[in-house]
C-alpha cells in the first residue's frame, strides 16, 4: 500500500536510510540522520510536497518524495525527486509503484520539471529513472567523498 508519510513512520524510514548513508554513496551524508532531525525534514518537505511511503503488512519498506530543486522563485515549478527502499526489497517494482503514484500527484500540483541527482555509478538507479523518461542531463565529476573514494553526481530531468 502507498499512502502519505505519518510519525509513526519516521523511525523506520532512517532505518532504511541509514543503511545507505553508512554502507553506500547514494547519499552524501556521513552520519546516521537521527530520527528528530527527519521529523523535521519530513515537516519541512511536506508542506508543500508530497512525501510517500510503501508499506507491506504492517512494515514501510521504501518511501520516496520531493522537495525544493533551488530557492529562487522562478524555480516553483521544478522539485527534485529521491527514492530510497529497503535493500531487501529490490528490483521487485516496488519503485515503480512509489514513482508512478509521486509523479502523478506532483502533475496535479503543477509541477512541470523533475530533477534526480544520482551518485554515480549507480546502474540500477539510472535505469528506473530512465524507465520514467528521465534524461541525463548533467555529469558532475567529483561532487563529494565518501568511502574514501570521489564520487561523481549525474542529474537527470523529466518534464511532467
Amino acid at each position: 500500500m502507498i499512502r502519505n508519510i505519518e510519525t509513526r513512520d519516521i523511525q523506520r524510514v532512517c532505518d532504511i536510510y541509514n543503511l545507505y548513508v553508512l554502507t553506500t554513496n547514494a547519499s552524501f551524508e556521513i552520519d546516521p540522520v537521527p530520527v528528530e532531525e527527519m521529523e523535521s525534514r519530513v515537516a519541512e518537505f511536506t508542506r508543500v510536497f508530497p512525501y510517500l511511503v510503501y508499506e507491506e503488512g504492517e512494515e514501510v519498506i521504501g518511501f520516496c518524495y520531493a522537495s525544493k530543486f533551488r530557492p529562487r522563485l522562478a524555480y516553483r515549478f521544478t522539485a527534485e525527486v529521491t527514492i530510497y527502499l529497503d535493500k531487501e526489497h529490490l528490483g521487485k517494482g516496488i519503485g515503480k509503484q512509489l514513482y508512478k503514484e509521486l509523479f502523478a500527484r506532483l502533475q496535479i500540483l503543477g509541477f512541470h520539471s523533475l530533477i534526480a541527482a544520482i551518485a554515480l555509478p549507480n546502474e540500477k538507479s539510472q535505469a528506473l529513472h530512465e524507465s520514467f523518461g528521465f534524461k541525463q542531463v548533467a555529469h558532475f565529476k567529483d561532487m563529494g567523498y565518501k568511502l574514501d573514494q570521489w564520487i561523481d553526481v549525474g542529474y537527470w530531468q523529466k518534464m511532467l
